[in-house]
């Protein structure tokens, strides 16, 4: 099991893609992760809804590389999360098959959470 924190920046994409749509939003990931798990972490993240008014839904790609636990390497995760009436539901897989070099057979789950406005994580991993 891997903690530690992680601070990230979303931005929209250039301007003009999706003209013309239903209103997905899209932004660029760049997460940069700290204790067990010292890497960089980006993606892309699609959203819908009305979070103004507490429902909408998000899925993102994020491609994270670095060191976990002493082994240099690299992996994917899938994000799916969801909010409905003050309920959020957030899962956070590690993509099977997507790690390379010492972390190649990674498996797990990520959790997040916010303590005193940081973004905290916890990645709860296995390398087969």
């Amino acid at each position: 099991m891997a903690k530690g924190s992680f601070s990230i920046t979303l931005q929209p994409p250039p301007a003009g893609e999706g003209v013309d749509r239903l209103s997905v939003g899209r932004m660029l990931i760049d997460k940069r992760y700290l204790g067990d798990l010292e890497a960089r972490g980006q993606g892309e993240m699609l959203s819908a809804g009305n979070p103004s008014a507490g429902s909408a839904a998000y899925v993102a790609i994020e491609h994270v590389t670095g060191v976990l636990g002493g082994r240099k390497g690299s992996f994917a995760l899938q994000h799916a999360g969801t909010m409905h009436g003050g309920v959020n539901e957030l899962t956070i897989n590690v993509v099977p098959g997507s790690g390379t070099g010492e972390l190649a057979g990674i498996v797990g789950q990520l959790k997040l959470d916010l303590v005193d406005r940081t973004h905290c994580y916890t990645l709860d991993y296995t390398l087969e």
